[in-house]
């Protein structure tokens, strides 16, 4: 993705009135793809407004506090808990004008698009309309070679301007001699330059830069090193500057001694003989949990009546978005699923008292104090750094002074008095930021982010030891899965599978869109259809890849590049049914390694070294007693995103083992 800009509306009534019903909000991308450059739109599941997020100001005791109509004080008011009102002046919520939406979706066609989506290659561009100077809103309106104009896209946040630079990269624009607001396009240029001549910094330094830095053994600056590895590929003369693999692999071990995984000497280390896991089943992914649909499942009193379903359902579809905001609160453990709506209430004034004790400490340390606490000091100087670049071009954290940036920064350093010990790691801040984003209250999003940091807590302790054990792991289960391909990732230096790092330090945050992540987060939540399915999504992005990776013969270097260029490129419906299916051909499977099942937290139906045979003495076929399978019918949207509602969809769904 070459250009992204959010905000961008086709107004499908001009000229009848100004209502919002008539403006859809959609997200425009320029995307490169091998042999072509594409220009994509399509709607947005739900409007935000950046010009009405309420307006952050600092008092003389530096806490933060905001400025808000006389309506909005009035109706927000009367939800807000007074407890926290009188004691803390302090920010609470970042709120946005939103469109209504009944689900938070589009106006779709059979096929699961919005009849308002296009995507064209710039090889069918013919023209571009500009609209005059100084009249009203951006917009451009794109002519195709066949005469087919596309519909106008009105620019509300910014103008078109960077849009028309980004495709001047790729093509001629000249302005048309007989409308001057006109730009025809002539002949292509070439592609952008090459992964390679970015830039120049040679390998051989990476070693030294690697040594210079204090905090290369600690978590905190490891988070970077696949970044460092990267980087030092982008090289003006590959041939010349670039490190035989033998050696950037050794370059790596050593640099990084406390990450070096010796399997042998891991617990729960099992050798993987070939195993006929069969052949991987279809799998289909239904439409997202409607608001309606969830209202439908809870009782009077705001109890949900199945909780099971509900999961299962966020598992196969995800949540709309309008839905996302108290969904979440239950998927990450902040709201217990069999709690009721004042129980719920209860809980939150609580969480807010104790919330805004723990952030009252960091705002009241003087300059003096700090002076003499390093870490706290240290702590502050990097959040600082990371929130200044954490999502920055996503419209709710976007700008100098943005309500989101100090609700994120706040949140972190209040983490830091919650968890004194971790602090704050490089890293945190991705996964902060679409929770935040999802949740728009710092107290919801704090609690929320505590429970997502509880299960992600090991993954950035200086230790190291929940990383090495997740690449142990995903090295177990990619064995069982193929274990021709992991001969050849061994054979080239990558059987550490180091090039994963990131997928599971921030869980794929940096490796898909913005949007997807929320997508990917909530399935991952619900626990199903099994334990550590983060790994077996691992597992099916690098099954998708390993054709080309053998076909092509790729070495140690050729394999981190390739996998760092998967970003932003990942089809997330896609790897979700492939992991899906992965998950379901591993636990029928009876012949299941021991390690794989406590891997996958299932009981293990495999054939004892003192059998023979699949059956047990009453001559019945052995399952696995872990996998609950239900029966569940649904509407389903296949890999393609047609939706088939007369199509009842029966499958396997495994339940979390008790």
């Amino acid at each position: 993705v070459v250009y992204e800009q959010d905000g961008v509306f086709i107004h499908s009534s001009c000229g009848k009135n100004d209502d919002q019903d008539n403006l859809i909000a959609g997200i425009l991308r320029v995307i490169e793809k091998e042999n072509e450059v594409v220009v994509d739109w399509r709607p947005l599941d739900e409007t935000l407004d950046t010009s009405n997020i309420l307006c952050a100001g600092k008092d003389s005791s530096s806490v933060v506090e905001w400025t808000q109509t006389p309506k909005e004080k009035c109706s927000r008011g009367a939800d807000r808990p007074s407890s926290y009102e009188a004691e803390w002046d302090m920010v609470t919520t970042v709120s946005f004008k939103k469109k209504p939406h009944s689900n938070g979706d589009a106006t779709t066609h059979a096929n699961g698009e919005s009849k308002w989506s296009f995507l064209f290659s710039l090889t069918d561009l013919k023209s571009i309309k500009q609209n005059k100077k100084g009249m009203g809103w951006s917009y451009l309106v794109f002519c195709l070679k066949d005469d087919v104009k596309l519909p106008a896209l009105h620019f509300h946040h910014g103008d078109s301007k960077l849009l028309i630079k980004c495709l001047e990269k790729h093509v001629v624009l000249d302005e048309s001699p007989d409308h001057e607001r006109v730009l025809l396009v002539k002949t292509q240029k070439s592609l952008s330059q090459s992964f390679e001549n970015l830039l120049d910094e040679p390998s051989y330094g990476l070693l030294q830069k690697l040594k210079r830095d204090p905090y290369t053994a600690t978590m905190g600056r490891f988070s970077k090193v696949t970044n460092y590895i990267f980087d030092s590929f982008r090289l003006s003369d590959p041939s010349n500057q670039r490190r035989p693999p033998s050696e950037m692999a050794d370059l790596i071990h050593d640099t990084i001694p406390g990450l070096k995984i010796n399997q042998q000497e891991e617990p729960g280390f099992e050798v993987i003989t070939r195993i006929d896991l069969g052949k991987q089943p279809e799998v289909s992914r239904r439409e997202p949990v409607s608001a309606e649909e969830w209202a439908k499942n809870m009782d009077s009193e705001g109890r949900i009546l199945d909780v099971d379903y509900i999961k299962r359902s966020i598992f196969k579809g995800g949540l709309c978005h309008t839905l996302r905001k108290e969904a979440w609160k239950f998927l990450l453990g902040y709201f217990p699923w069999n709690s009721s709506k004042e129980e719920r209430a209860n809980l939150q004034k609580r969480k807010t008292d104790e919330y805004f004790r723990m952030k009252l400490q960091w705002k009241s340390v003087s300059e003096e104090q700090e002076k003499r606490n390093s870490r706290l000091r240290d702590y502050r100087s990097l959040i600082e750094k990371d929130v200044n670049r954490t999502d920055r071009t996503n419209k709710f954290y976007e700008g100098e002074d943005n309500p989101g940036l100090i609700l994120l920064h706040d949140i972190l350093m209040t983490y830091c008095m919650y968890d004194f010990d971790l602090g704050y790691v490089q890293g945190m801040s991705d996964l902060l930021s679409p929770v935040l984003y999802v949740i728009e209250n710092e107290v919801d999003a704090f609690w929320c982010f505590v429970s997502y940091m509880d299960q992600m807590h090991q993954n950035f302790e200086e230790q190291m030891q929940g990383m090495k054990t997740q690449l142990i792991q995903l090295s177990t289960l990619l064995r069982l899965l193929d274990s021709g391909f992991c001969s050849y990732l061994e054979s080239q230096d990558s059987g550490y599978l180091y090039f994963c790092f990131r997928w599971l330090l921030i869980r794929f945050k940096r490796e898909f869109s913005f949007q997807d992540i929320l997508r990917l987060w909530e399935v991952m939540w619900t626990e199903l259809p099994c334990q550590n399915f983060h790994l077996l999504i691992c597992c099916a992005i690098l099954e998708s890849e390993k054709q080309q990776i053998m076909d092509k013969h790729y070495d140690f270097n050729d394999i981190l590049k390739h996998i760092n260029e998967l970003s932003m490129k990942i089809d997330v419906e896609y790897i979700l049914c492939k992991a899906e299916a992965i998950s379901m051909q591993m636990m029928n499977c009876k012949e299941l390694p021991q390690a794989v099942s406590e891997i996958l937290g299932i009981e293990s139906s495999s054939v004892t070294p003192d059998s023979d045979t699949g059956e047990d003495e009453s001559g019945a076929e052995l399952s696995c007693p872990a996998s609950l399978y239900q029966s569940i019918s649904t509407p389903v949207i296949a890999a393609n995103g047609t939706q088939d509602s007369t199509q009842q969809m029966s499958e396997t769904q495994s339940l979390t083992p008790a």
